[in-house]
């Protein structure tokens, strides 16, 4: 049957097609005006000194990392609960992934674990992840990996809305990396953003998000651009255009609302399911934390199947995500030991289970979605 509750549904600003419509009529649709004015704005929300838009948050990751020139073939740390797009970044920048077990709390790497897996290897970076929008710490992991900030490329796909101490995910970061993809926060349908708070190294990641050219490659067909480039150092094409980023702008203004509606759809499944035997909620000591709430994951026994009686009953659930470690791919590429490192990975992989959570679910649409969830426990207790 359809789905009466849909996983997600992505907000759309009433502003975008207007704001597309007219840079279809300026003649430029490629990486211009509207795409560094859109840096600045999101550079602006975050208090960012800097921001580079990309084509996709795994981008953003693989360009951080080349822009770090580390020897080649280097250890980097990644949470083994991850998409498999930032493995892929690793792989691509040609680094060897080390993977790390996560809090079972916090669904995010401890120190304690960061730790273990440096203590096998001589990490020369690590990948960081705001799981669900849960802001990590990312001074004491990068304390934990025996790393300076300037080696942690923060995975922030999940981390718009989110924050620590007072400060948004991103506004202090080296390397930052944001994902304007469909489902999350601030939908684009693709692309990516790097903030950071080095210039040189935004810089580099500017260069790099276009082949490594040192004149824009648009600029050089407009009345009197010149032909001439060069090519510096060895990038990828993965630049924005303007037609996302005036997508991007329209959404960004409507944001700060959408934010304040999850929040508050969390603290409504916070105080209907808080009851439930069985059901594991999302962390809630978050003193100091602003949590994204990209994600509403719970931990339930008999995932599978509970998943699919509230399909059943009309209501759409997801998982996010399969673990790295089970992949495929990655137990051939990294092995059957590194792949064997971490069981609260493989544990709570089991149970994880993402509710419908967006700005357009109604008060109706948390009951439809609770009391299913509250009829598929009930049946096992």
């Amino acid at each position: 049957m359809s789905s009466s509750v849909p996983f997600t549904v992505p907000s759309v600003s009433g502003e975008v097609a207007d704001a597309v419509v007219k840079v279809l009529d300026s003649g430029w649709i490629t990486t211009g005006p509207q795409t560094a004015a859109f840096e600045q704005e999101f550079a602006d929300h975050l208090g960012a000194a800097h921001v580079v838009a990309v084509s996709s948050c795994t981008a953003a990751l693989e360009l951080c990392l080349r822009a770090l020139d580390l020897p080649p073939g280097s250890a980097v740390l990644t949470p083994s609960l991850t998409f498999c797009g930032a493995i892929n970044a690793i792989l691509h920048a040609g680094h060897r992934p080390m993977l790390v077990d996560i809090d079972e709390d916090t669904l995010v790497p401890s120190p304690g674990t960061v730790g273990a897996a440096a203590g096998r290897t001589v990490p020369a970076a690590m990948i960081v992840q705001n799981q669900g929008g849960y802001p990590v710490d990312v001074a004491a992991l990068a304390a934990a990996a025996g790393l300076d900030r300037t080696k942690v490329v923060e995975d922030a796909a999940h981390g718009p809305g989110a924050g620590r101490g007072g400060r948004p995910v991103g506004s202090e970061s080296f390397a930052a990396c944001f994902s304007f993809y469909a489902t999350k926060n601030m939908p684009i349908g693709e692309g990516g953003a790097v903030a950071s708070s080095d210039g040189e190294f935004a810089d580099r990641v500017r260069a790099m998000r276009m082949h490594g050219m040192s004149k824009d490659s648009w600029k050089r067909y407009l009345p009197g651009g010149s032909w001439r480039y060069d090519v510096k150092t060895v990038g990828l094409k993965a630049n924005m255009t303007d037609v996302q980023a005036a997508i991007g702008r329209a959404q960004l203004a409507a944001l700060p609302g959408w934010q304040r509606d999850r929040v508050e759809i969390a603290a409504r499944y916070d105080a209907a399911l808080g009851a439930l035997p069985g059901l594991v909620l999302p962390q809630r000591n978050l003193d100091g934390i602003g949590h994204a709430w990209h994600l509403y994951q719970v931990r339930v026994p008999d995932r599978d199947a509970i998943s699919a009686e509230l399909e059943a009953a009309g209501v759409a659930t997801s998982v996010h995500f399969i673990p790295a470690n089970q992949m495929t791919a990655y137990q051939r590429i990294l092995g059957t030991e590194e792949c064997g490192r971490v069981p609260v990975t493989d544990r709570v992989g089991e149970e994880l289970l993402s509710l419908p959570l967006y700005p357009g679910l109604s008060a109706d649409g948390v009951e439809r979605v609770v009391a299913a969830l509250s009829a598929a426990l009930r049946n096992r207790s």
